[in-house]
């Protein structure tokens, strides 16, 4: 758990800096460089950038059409008696900062068994935060 917080604290931070007002530019030129998405019903982007962003932890349910991604439950080596699991929810076809939304649930083990654990209230926000700075990456590097 401790190296997914430190993670998540280097990528906010990272969106801090680089956060450019790559959205919503509103000029022609940005116009076609949106991903085409009638194939998979969400922002390719953001499907991407999400994808990245939890690659190492398990995939359970990965829907494009549905417009969800779910892992499984992960726990880290140095805290094998906690476990979290991470939804996110695509609210957009469009390159959007509310256009997916995370959440996480978080158990510990007592007693042998799992109960479910507060999620600190940043968690969600900067997971959201890192796929969003990944998928501003990908469409930097798509112009390119």
């Amino acid at each position: 758990m401790r190296i997914l917080t430190r993670s998540m604290l280097v990528l906010s931070l990272g969106l801090a800096l680089g956060a450019c007002g790559l959205f919503h530019r509103g000029d022609e030129a940005s116009a076609g460089l949106e991903p085409k998405t009638t194939a998979i019903g969400v922002n390719g982007y953001l499907w991407q950038a999400t994808l990245d962003t939890l690659s190492f932890m398990p995939f359970d349910r990965v829907e494009p059409a549905g417009g969800i991604i779910v892992t499984d439950w992960y726990s880290t080596p140095d805290a094998p008696e906690e476990r979290v699991k991470v939804t996110v929810r695509f609210l957009s076809q469009e390159l959007r900062s509310d256009g997916i939304k995370v959440d996480v649930v978080r158990e510990k083990q007592d007693q042998g068994n799992w109960v479910t654990a507060p999620v600190q209230a940043a968690t969600e926000l900067k997971l959201e935060e890192a796929i969003l700075t990944q998928a501003r990456r990908l469409r930097v590097q798509a112009r390119h």
